[in-house]
């Protein structure tokens, strides 16, 4: 599995994601399936605060022409959720009240309320109500 060259090339995304690469076998409902070549390679399991963006069925394809079309985003609110979460030592669903606060502001100086929705997400990813976060913000104002 992991000398594949498709799970060789997305390590590095697997691993700044805090994700892990799981045999197809051994996948569940909520990893998200790699194909290449139209077979089944490699799962990918996002941590529990990234997953619950990505729909269950999800699948990837790569290595011929239907994946030569698809694109990454630029990682956008989820992308800046896992920067903080690898910085504060885990995942942002856990942290104490005072890590709440502080990820928020951490996530407001690199930009990441300037997206559309990106307060309903950070809410369902730090595991507090759009409320709570609209409080950490204006505290820190």
């Amino acid at each position: 599995m992991a000398e594949h060259p498709l799970a060789k090339a997305i390590m590095p995304l697997v691993e700044r994601l805090n994700a892990e690469l799981v045999a197809p076998a051994d996948a569940r409902g909520d990893d998200i399936p790699l194909e290449w070549e139209g077979e089944a390679v490699v799962a990918v399991r996002l941590p529990q605060a990234l997953g619950s963006s990505v729909g269950p069925g999800a699948t990837a394809r790569a290595g011929g022409a239907e994946g030569a079309g698809a694109s990454a985003g630029s990682g956008g609110v989820q992308g800046l959720l896992a920067d903080v979460a690898v910085e504060l030592g885990g995942p942002l669903n856990e942290l104490s009240r005072t890590g709440k606060q502080q990820a928020v502001l951490l996530l407001e100086s690199r930009g990441a309320f300037e997206y559309r929705k990106s307060a309903e997400i950070v809410a369902e990813a730090l595991g507090v109500t759009r409320f709570t976060v609209y409080n950490y913000l204006n505290r820190s104002r």
